[in-house]
């Protein structure tokens, strides 16, 4: 038991102070991110809004994602990833405590729309700023990290949740949401400074090497497969909820501990896996490659039968596709970015899980309601397939056009 936990404590070392601040930071911001998991219920629930209407709102939030974004990651390139972290998490939690408030269709789509463009401007700048903070051999477990805090956060915070719903009201959950934002910001400011950057640097950071990611197909081609990929993904933030509650019966407290399961297993698992993977020397493609696969049998198992255990497997399939897939294609898509272009790349890579929202929620929505759910979990399942066989194609692409570059610098 010793040798173990000294394993996993291992895992851990070597990471600077700086990256292990703003893991306390993000835990503290997700732990009261308790609307998102639960949006979908809440407007069904409280506000009386149909599949299709939610399906439209859920596209306002990939929207709002893919603008922040986008603006995240321009900005992060201009004034730098700490004052974008700070500014988003401050005014994000004054657009949860005003969200409440909205009561129509229409309200609720701006509103949703405004909120997250602030938030996810965040994006962008935690992936250059684990960049920033990290040797380049801890960029991988840097990020393992910062995902562990919020997933740490994340499987707290819908327990915690349910719970308020169940006993309390959904309305709380927007007070906590906003108030943990502030407070996430506000603990930034006076315990993690800006990194100090000498006038060389300054000076080096304004030369961009390479070409615009738009310009950059293998980097395209990685955002079509996370595009892709994250549509299926973000069916457990809105479809599966619903689909606990309206095929399998489950009350807001017990979706709220499936949901958990994923933040324990991520929390307990992913660092060692991340740790042991990068020792066995796992490519990053073929990382995402597996991860993919996984995702993919989490939707197909859930046509198996109607047992609750069939929804344990298919939440734990998802997670170990979640902790193999992530970690290691935002390594990637930083190792691909070229310097000076950083905030730009890591800009686009954000943003396809913004489309993702944008299709995927909408998608996901209509397919169910005008199929049933069987029928679309093997739609997802087909299409992550195929997704799969688009990664191994980039392996492939990439690794040769890694080795013809060391080529030419030997």
């Amino acid at each position: 038991m010793r040798k173990l936990y000294k394993n996993y404590i291992s895992n851990f070392s070597g990471l600077s102070k700086e990256i292990w601040m703003l893991s306390l930071v993000t835990f503290i911001n997700r732990a009261g991110a308790m609307v998102i998991p639960f949006l979908s219920l809440y407007l069904v629930n409280e506000k009386g809004f149909t599949l299709p209407q939610i399906g439209w709102i859920m596209t306002c939030f990939g929207l709002g994602s893919l603008a922040g974004t986008w603006v995240g990651g321009k900005l992060t390139d201009t004034i730098g990833a700490y004052k974008v972290i700070t500014t988003s998490l401050f005014l994000g939690g004054l657009g949860f405590l005003a969200l409440q408030f909205i009561d129509t269709f229409y309200g609720f789509c701006i509103g949703i729309f405004t909120l997250i463009f602030i938030a996810d401007s965040y994006r962008p700048a935690i992936f250059v700023a684990c960049d920033a903070y990290s040797k380049p051999k801890n960029v991988t477990r840097s990020i393992a990290l910062i995902r562990l805090a919020i997933n740490l956060g994340f499987s707290i915070g819908p327990v915690i949740g349910g719970i308020i719903i169940a006993r309390i009201s959904y309305n709380s959950l927007f007070w906590i949401d906003g108030v943990t934002c502030i407070l996430a910001a506000v603990l930034l400011f006076l315990l993690l400074k800006p990194k100090k950057i000498s006038r060389e640097e300054k000076e080096t950071a304004k030369i961009k090497e390479g070409v615009s990611p738009y310009k950059n197909p293998l980097y395209l081609l990685l955002i079509l497969i996370m595009v892709l990929s994250g549509m299926m993904f973000v069916q457990y933030f809105s479809l599966i909820p619903l689909y606990y509650e309206q095929a399998h019966f489950l009350s807001e407290d017990v979706i709220g501990g499936l949901l958990f399961l994923n933040g324990i297993i991520i929390v307990l698992f992913e660092m060692p896996l991340v740790g042991w993977l990068e020792r066995i020397n796992i490519s990053k493609t073929m990382a995402t490659f597996w991860g993919i696969l996984f995702l993919a049998s989490s939707f197909l198992v859930l046509n198996l039968n109607d047992s609750f255990m069939v929804l344990v497997l298919g939440m734990i399939l998802m997670t170990l596709g979640e902790m193999v897939e992530s970690p290691f294609s935002n390594a990637l898509a930083l190792e691909m970015a070229p310097k000076g272009r950083k905030g730009s790349y890591m800009g686009l890579y954000s943003m396809s899980f913004s489309l993702s929202h944008i299709f995927g929620h909408n998608g996901g929505m209509n397919l169910a309601d005008k199929l049933g759910y069987d029928i679309t979990w093997y739609v997802i399942f087909s299409i992550l397939a195929i997704v799969s066989v688009i990664t191994l194609w980039l392996h492939k692409k990439y690794h040769k056009t890694k080795l013809r570059f060391e080529e030419r610098a030997v």
